[in-house]
């Protein structure tokens, strides 16, 4: 089993890094279409994960809430939204492809700091949804299985390959070495599985705890 979670924490950073490495093998950067038709392959892939293997599965595990099944995913949704990933995205200075408008607090960053700083940004949340499966696996209180732990792994592993590539390529063109890029591409994803430990340590215990919690609950209802 910790083997199953060590591999599962690293496939998504192994992901971003296969991306980064295409600086080696590629002589210049992604035309404009394909580097657009990458972003939204990415972006579909993890839909689909957040949808399949995150909203879903929260929702079946709170089933014994009847109709307000959908409540504790969608509060954790808004919360990660609107709170977690504003409060980064108002923190952390970061510019976006194809714009010279920087966002997050005013900083001396060079251009391409900010730019490895914006998928950098979103990796976090990545691993952290990672970190909380496998966190549910580890308890074996939840209906997580290891298929389905190494299946979101891997579907962010997918969408995080075109993410290195359009970081080390595009950092390659505007004059860095190809090593450097790809170090930078690499860098990019290694929040990922810190964002993973952090929530296993956090949440293994809680997760307990609230599997706990809910079952003393039913029973209390079963008697009424």
């Amino acid at each position: 089993m910790n083997m199953v979670v060590f591999w599962g924490i690293l496939i998504p950073f192994i992901g971003t890094s296969l991306g980064a490495a295409c600086v080696f093998i590629m002589k210049r950067d992604f035309h404009p279409n394909v580097q657009k038709g990458l972003t939204g392959f990415a972006a579909g892939v993890m839909v689909a994960a957040s949808i399949w293997s995150l909203l879903i599965p929260a929702m079946e595990e709170s089933a014994h809430l009847g109709k307000l099944a959908f409540l504790p995913a969608f509060v954790g949704f808004l919360a990660g939204n609107l709170v977690f990933l504003l409060a980064l995205d108002k923190i952390i200075p970061h510019l976006h492809q194809n714009t010279d408008q920087a966002e997050g607090m005013p900083s001396s960053f060079q251009r391409t700091t900010m730019m490895l700083l914006a998928v950098t940004l979103h990796n976090i949340p990545e691993g952290m949804a990672v970190g909380v499966v496998f966190a549910g696996l580890l308890t074996g209180e939840v209906n997580i299985t290891a298929g389905a732990a190494l299946a979101l792994a891997l579907g962010i592993a997918l969408q995080n390959f075109p993410e290195g590539a359009i970081i080390s390529l595009p950092l390659h063109s505007k004059g860095q070495s190809k090593g450097k890029a790809f170090l930078n591409g690499v860098l990019s994803g290694a929040v990922e599985p810190l964002g993973a430990l952090l929530m296993i340590f956090l949440c293994t215990d809680l997760l307990l705890l609230i599997c706990q919690s809910s079952y003393l609950l039913r029973r209390e209802l079963c008697s009424m």
